[in-house]
């Protein structure tokens, strides 16, 4: 998907993205199918688009990609619970019963449960002893742990859920194992779903019960929560600690300053950027940026480039852990904006800053050229692995 260069980024960015300011804040592109659509890549743009209702988040809609030619097949609309790719109201009827369980409030008194999950793998990478892939043994189970633990999901089951995860988004598998996964995450869900109703536990899941909702729309809303809250912030936790080790300057600073770590978090999330885009389709004919987006053209939005916009943020793609101006796009903007974005806060708040306190002298275990990073293909920026070592 077209994005832009990042210049700065603690890694090479991957090859065939164009710069996206050569071109404007807004330009159009061809999609493989031959449809013409819009990438959009300046903040002021891409948050006015984020808010607007004549451009729709509709599944059913987005039958051009800019990667993927459907041909002539049909895209279905989102299956019932799915709210990421729906509009008003069905949007709403979903999202509203969740808004409560997600408040800055609830989040924090996470906090200390948050602490306990990042000490026991901190704990356990120390006993092992280096070299270790810092994605397997912190990146990804905290949030795991976390996120099933809200949505009532058993310990035992955190690893399969770990791995079709990564099938779906990781960008890499084939399209029998995509199925594969699905089906068999849908069918585990329909199972916890069926359990919560027989006995509810202490979770979110088990909280929604008492709504309208049927269990086909909790097993769409259960697959939601876990997907974002999962491979999201393992992403942020593995690429911010490898921007951390990439800029020893502000690793000290965070080092010094543990008072430091929620700007840190802030700044971490706008020069990464790891939801790197969204697709909208217009509803109707607007006039934006000098230009007419036409009824049922479809746009792309450049998170990563918008949150690199210089005429929004001073010296963008320099990593500065001390910036004052915020208001970054890194969790969406509008109805859509990231439910989930106060717990993954959290998160990285609580396990960076126990990473390097436990570990003065972490550093990477090969040269940074070597770290791979995840195909364009996938839906979420991040690296396949981050060997890191220590004294």
């Amino acid at each position: 998907m077209p994005t832009a260069r990042q210049p700065g980024c603690p890694f090479d960015p991957p090859a065939g993205l164009i710069d996206a300011r050569e071109h404007g804040p807004i330009s159009r592109f061809p999609f493989p199918d031959g449809h013409q659509g819009w990438l959009v890549t300046g903040y002021d743009l891409v948050r006015s688009i984020l808010a607007d209702p004549r451009f729709s988040s509709r599944k059913e809609l987005m039958r051009h990609h800019p990667i993927i030619d459907y041909g002539d097949i049909e895209v279905p609309p989102a299956p019932p619970g799915e709210f990421l790719l729906m509009d008003e109201p069905r949007h709403s009827r979903y999202r509203k019963p969740l808004v409560g369980k997600f408040t800055v409030r609830r989040m924090r008194l996470l906090t200390e449960r948050v602490e306990q999950v990042t000490a026991e793998h901190l704990d356990a990478m120390e006993k092992a002893g280096p070299p270790t892939d810092l994605v397997t043994a912190f990146a990804k189970p905290i949030p795991a742990v976390i996120i099933c633990e809200l949505l009532g999901v058993p310990y035992e089951d955190r690893g399969s859920f770990q791995q079709h995860i990564d099938t779906f988004l990781g960008g890499e598998s084939s399209d029998e194992d995509l199925i594969a996964a699905y089906t068999a995450t849908q069918r585990y869900l329909a199972e916890l779903v069926a359990a919560k109703r027989a006995d509810p536990t202490d979770d979110v899941l088990s909280d929604l019960l008492d709504s309208d909702l049927t269990d086909e729309e909790l097993r769409g809303i259960a697959l939601i929560l876990l997907s974002a809250g999962f491979d999201t912030t393992a992403n942020m936790l593995a690429l911010g600690t490898f921007a951390l080790l990439r800029n020893p300057a502000q690793q000290a600073a965070l080092r010094a300053d543990p008072a430091l770590a929620d700007r840190a978090v802030e700044e971490l999330l706008r020069y990464l950027s790891v939801a790197k885009t969204f697709m909208r389709t217009a509803l109707e004919d607007v006039e934006l940026g000098g230009h007419t987006i036409e009824a049922g053209t479809a746009v792309v939005l450049s998170l990563n480039t918008a949150n690199r916009d210089p005429e929004r943020f001073a010296d963008p793609h320099t990593l500065d852990l001390r910036r004052q101006d915020g208001g970054h796009l890194a969790f969406g903007h509008g109805i859509h904006q990231c439910l989930g974005q106060q717990l993954a806060r959290v998160e990285m708040r609580v396990a960076l800053p126990a990473l390097l306190d436990r570990f003065p002298t972490l550093r990477l275990a090969v040269p940074a050229e070597e770290v791979a990073l995840r195909p364009e293909t996938a839906d979420i920026y991040g690296v396949k692995s981050l060997p890191v070592t220590w004294d």
